[in-house]
């Protein structure tokens, strides 16, 4: 249940995003998501789908992430940057691999990633709509000194900036910035830029709902006759990334037009809402319909995540815009068949195309949503015990010994297995490494406590793996692997990959000895494996 101040936040947002706020503002992070336009938070109760399974058995967590990220050291808070997380590096390390998981499937979905600024001009903001619907959730950003001012200044010379509480007007910008042709779209743009909203204080709460947050953000510019497509290819995007990390189950929801405070012909409401409901219908998962729920400038498409408590949650969200086109005024040489299609709005802006142009249509998209909220979502789901390839701390090699030939064999697999070369160049300086390489965190533990004593903090941190280097091992360059915490599921693909990468027969509950090479061949097997 809301509390009180939780209701009144909502309201507040409902009233100004209803009242004309531009925005991809229906795709935020937890707490954001509360209240705006009709959407239902994530304790309401939602539009009744059958749940798409991607978990067999999810695990029920003892305890929600914020404990969970103490015992594991994932992230701190600090009252000098309230709602703004610190990733610790074991934080760091699953923040970066949810980064370069999505950056690896890109290509396939042909996205391409910008990097845009953090403040921008107050009149930018008063293009979008946002410094005059949005104020009270930005952060106004003045600088110190010299005020700069100039005299006769025109617009957007002389300005107070607005921390971005979204990636979409940068993304216009950079369309804008030269001509477009038919023959270009879809044009499809990646971001994850930082993004700042002012929510109250008394809101915040560990990484659900936050100050500063990351999006996988994108937005697809494409021809009317395209958005079909754009969105059968973005709920593929969603199904494949959910089967991976095992989540759910979600369920999809379609929001469509608001009774009021729309923009746009309803004729054209009706024809997107059509493609939406067609694509959903080939996507072969089960959806139902949230009547009136869609943002004020398109209907659009939300997947709505059951965790491992119970609670449901918004993350993925596909959404059509058809205002932000006309704000920025975008357009791009027509085809003859897109003449005439261009979505119409009420202040009748087909009139400010130029003559053989039409205007886009913008899919805002996000798969994962806030970064941050997902992780919470991933902490609670996997309970610290994570798959290999997202593991902070996916494998420690423990010392029998202080012995120096023992350190230093465990000094040459910490490179090895890790994917780093030796090699230095002729004045003794280290060579990059190459950029294909995957690399893994390799710790260690060589202090003279015993064996037992060091095994048993190892599991307790939730290593995958626990490798024990002896005088045996030194002497023979070899090390002898053990399985520790892995998830059942993926401890199964774990002991087929050993089968089928190497000789497993010598491998039982103390382990089995191999080589570095081999050992690094066999990690190399197990993160094509699983993703």
């Amino acid at each position: 249940m809301e509390a009180a101040g939780d209701c009144a936040w909502a309201a507040k947002r409902q009233f100004r995003h209803c009242s004309g706020l531009f925005a991809s503002s229906a795709y935020l992070d937890a707490g954001q998501l509360d209240g705006l336009c009709g959407l239902k938070s994530a304790s309401s109760t939602l539009p009744n789908a059958t749940l798409n399974s991607t978990s067999r058995d999810p695990p029920t967590p003892s305890t929600d992430h914020r404990t969970l990220a103490q015992s594991h050291e994932l992230f701190i808070t600090s009252q000098y940057s309230p709602g703004s997380p610190l990733f610790l590096p074991n934080g760091a390390a699953i923040f970066n691999k949810l980064q370069s998981f999505l950056r690896a499937q890109y290509p396939q979905f042909g996205f391409t990633e910008v990097v845009t600024p953090t403040i921008y001009k107050k009149s930018l903001w008063e293009i979008s709509g946002h410094w005059d619907n949005y104020a009270e959730d930005m952060f106004e950003v003045k600088g110190r000194g010299a005020s700069g001012q100039m005299t006769n200044a025109e617009i957007g010379q002389d300005e107070e900036f607005g921390l971005k509480p979204m990636n979409c007007p940068g993304h216009c910008l950079i369309f804008a910035s030269k001509i477009r042709s038919y023959r270009d779209l879809p044009i499809r743009y990646a971001d994850f830029s930082a993004l700042h909203r002012n929510e109250i204080s008394g809101a915040l709460s560990g990484l659900t709902r936050v100050r500063r947050f990351h999006q996988d953000d994108a937005h697809i510019f494409c021809r009317p006759s395209q958005i079909l497509d754009e969105i059968k290819s973005t709920l593929d995007f969603v199904g494949m990334v959910y089967d991976t990390f095992g989540l759910g189950p979600y369920k999809l929801l379609l929001s469509t037009r608001p009774a009021d405070h729309f923009i746009g012909a309803i004729e054209d409401w009706n024809k997107a809402e059509k493609q939406l409901k067609s694509a959903l219908d080939h996507s072969g998962r089960d959806w139902s319909i949230s009547e009136g729920d869609g943002a004020f400038y398109g209907p659009k498409i939300d997947i709505i995540l059951k965790d491992s408590h119970g609670k449901e949650h918004q993350t993925a969200t596909i959404q059509l815009d058809f205002q932000l086109p006309q704000r920025f005024k975008l357009q791009y040489q027509a085809a003859p068949e897109d003449l005439g299609t261009t979505v119409s709005s009420h202040e009748g802006s087909r009139t400010m195309l130029e003559n053989g142009y039409a205007r886009p249509v913008i899919i805002h998209r996000a798969i994962l949503g806030s970064l941050e909220r997902f992780m919470a979502l991933l902490i609670e789901h996997y309970a610290g015990i994570y798959p290999f390839w997202l593991s902070p701390r996916p494998v420690i090699i423990i010392s029998l010994n202080q012995d120096p030939e023992v350190l230093s064999h465990i000094h040459d697999l910490q490179h090895q297995l890790g994917g780093h070369t030796r090699s230095r160049l002729s004045n003794g300086l280290r060579s990059p490494q190459p950029l294909e390489r995957v690399p893994l965190t390799i710790d260690a533990d060589i202090s003279s406590r015993s064996l037992g004593k060091k095994i048993h903090d190892a599991k307790k941190l939730r290593y995958n793996f626990i490798i024990v280097v002896g005088p045996t091992e030194a002497a023979n360059g070899t090390m002898k692997l053990q399985m520790a915490n892995q998830p059942e599921v993926t401890r199964e693909h774990a002991i087929e990959v050993l089968k089928t990468t190497l000789d497993s027969e010598g491998y039982n509950a103390r382990g089995m000895e191999m080589s570095g090479k081999n050992g690094r061949k066999y990690f190399e097997a197990l993160l094509e494996r699983y993703l």
